[in-house]
């Protein structure tokens, strides 16, 4: 199994040279080839990578199914130069992970988490969940992308953030509200009177004035949860990635309410949220019962435009409403609550 070793470390080189992070796949890989060679295998069969996805009797079919999808990947890759080596076929274990309800924030939700931080926690770390739990509703960031915020990431005279560590590698920027603006200065300006001089590049700090991790970040957002009285919450409780569900999901809806054309400015949502298009951004929108009324609204006048033409003609159908220059210059964004 030397070999093989020897190929994963170049696959996984590779792969990560084109971008991608594989950071749950970089660990289940090795643990494969080692199962291999502990099998007394000589090459890579399917009967081996079927037994190593579903060794787990606890496992969910679609993590049973991730796993060999793991294995294949790396299967063609050494089927290439070994003709020996089988690829699972994509068949074999046909499951996909079911999309989890999120839970979408109000208003009053997301006050209540920001107002438990100095509650609950130390007056600088409660500043500083505070102000990032602040940032991730108003901007829909996703969690990993505020952790490695950078001090010279962060444009705050301009009002724009650079995200230079986003998915698959990629870089954008992300424009945002004056009141965020506001309250990342006034974060900025607490974590330079408590650290002189700085610790870490980070923007975000933890009291030993490094950066902070998401294990960390992950459990005192269970405790400001339990704080804030949110645990209770149907259908399930508070997530902290659901904050970028509702930032999707309310933008659509203010959107709606202002009477722009939504098809023409999902892109721009994809594009704010680091999306490759539309299609990834649809994962992030729930039924909410406002959009239900809205969609029920729609449809029936469709139905009524479509049984009568001249109204069409006049309106209804080719109509397609003007946003107002406040709408239509408005940022992303939403204010910080």
């Amino acid at each position: 199994m030397t070999g093989l070793g020897a190929l994963l470390r170049q696959y996984l080189q590779i792969r990560r040279a084109l971008g991608y992070k594989l950071e749950r796949a970089g660990r289940l890989r090795p643990d494969f080839v080692t199962f291999v060679s502990h099998a007394g295998g000589a090459f890579i069969t399917t009967e081996l990578a079927l037994a190593w996805a579903t060794q787990s009797p606890r496992g969910a079919p679609w993590w049973a199914a991730a796993r060999l999808s793991v294995v294949r990947g790396f299967a063609a890759y050494v089927h290439a130069q070994d003709p020996r080596t089988e690829i699972p076929p994509v068949t074999l274990l046909p499951s996909k992970r079911p999309r989890r309800t999120p839970y979408l924030y109000s208003e009053a939700d997301v006050r209540a988490l920001m107002d438990a931080a100095p509650v609950a926690l130390a007056p600088f770390k409660g500043a500083t969940y505070r102000t990032l739990l602040g940032l991730l509703a108003t901007t829909g960031l996703r969690v990993g992308e505020a952790l490695a915020l950078d001090q010279a990431d962060c444009d705050l005279a301009t009002g724009v953030l650079r995200l230079r560590h986003a998915k698959f590698g990629k870089t954008r920027q992300v424009p945002l509200h004056p009141s965020t603006c506001a309250a990342l200065t006034a974060y900025r300006r607490l974590r330079d009177r408590t650290f002189r001089p700085a610790r870490s590049p980070s923007f975000f700090v933890s009291r030993a004035g490094t950066r902070l991790h998401y294990t960390n970040v992950h459990l005192t957002f269970l405790r400001l949860v339990r704080t804030a009285g949110l645990t209770d919450r149907l259908p399930r409780r508070p997530r902290l990635h659901d904050l970028r569900h509702s930032f999707a999901t309310h933008t659509l809806l203010d959107w709606y309410h202002a009477g722009v054309d939504v098809e023409a400015r999902l892109p721009w949502l994809s594009t704010y949220l680091g999306h490759v298009g539309p299609a990834s951004t649809y994962w992030y929108l729930t039924a909410t019962p406002d959009l239900v009324t809205i969609a029920h609204r729609r449809l029936e006048r469709f139905l009524e435009d479509a049984h009568d033409p001249a109204r069409a003609a006049a309106g209804g159908l080719l109509h397609r409403p003007t946003p107002p220059p406040e709408v239509r210059q408005s940022q992303h964004s939403r204010r910080l609550p």
